[in-house]
């Protein structure tokens, strides 16, 4: 897959101003040309898929970075340096979003939804009960550990290695139930286009289990910073 320029958002070059077709390049003045706007997904030259091949976003994000890097930009126009500084670091951010498939996950849902990048942890509505006991025992070791006392330290810390135990198999089922709904939107060809009906649901499920997974994976490093 070769990276394909980005439907940028002015169409004529700031420098000659001939028509720019989409590309990083002018193609009269070979002038670099600053990413206006684009979402990650687009920067990449990806389609608004979920699951991607891990190489070729490695190959694109490098060949990119190649093009935009500033030290090749040295000799050149205070503006190009400034532009290829700007599309470095909106390279950067795209690359490291994407290779990540929860925040890769997350970031679509921003796109597609308009929603708030920062999705609230919840926990799980049939651990609550369970999740909230832990937290008890989480707040007495840590008392214990304040005050310097022993008292029930050992039986406190057995159970939350349990706990750690189980709310870990909890998350790796989180982690799959997205994984499945992940393929299910890249199975409806899913494009850059308004939501369906079906993706908004699809959508939704995945919001609601990456809030989950957040609070899941939070208490387990709690339990890991106290058990330590």
């Amino acid at each position: 897959m070769e990276p394909r320029g980005a439907a940028l958002a002015l169409d004529l070059c700031w420098h000659c101003h001939s028509t720019v077709g989409g590309e990083y390049f002018c193609e009269q003045c070979v002038k670099v040309q600053p990413i206006h706007g684009e979402d990650y997904f687009t920067v990449l030259g990806l389609p608004h898929r979920l699951e991607i091949d891990l190489a070729d976003l490695e190959r694109i994000y490098h060949d990119l970075s190649r093009k935009f890097h500033p030290d090749f930009y040295r000799g050149k126009t205070s503006r190009e340096q400034r532009i290829s500084l700007d599309n470095s670091a909106t390279l950067n951010k795209a690359y490291r979003t994407l290779k990540d498939p929860y925040a890769r996950v997350e970031y679509l849902i921003h796109l597609k939804e308009r929603s708030c990048r920062e999705i609230p942890s919840q926990p799980p509505p049939d651990l609550l009960e369970e999740i909230l006991e832990t937290r008890e025992a989480l707040e007495e070791l840590r008392h214990l550990h304040r005050t310097s006392g022993d008292g029930r330290k050992p039986e406190l810390r057995a159970k939350l290695f349990d706990e750690r135990s189980r709310l870990g198999e909890k998350n790796r089922e989180v982690e799959d139930r997205i994984q499945a709904l992940m393929r299910r939107w890249d199975a409806l060809g899913a494009g850059e286009g308004p939501c369906t009906e079906s993706q908004r649901e699809i959508l939704k499920a995945i919001r609601d289990l990456l809030s989950h997974r957040t609070y899941l994976q939070n208490i387990l490093r709690e339990i890991a910073e106290e058990t330590q």
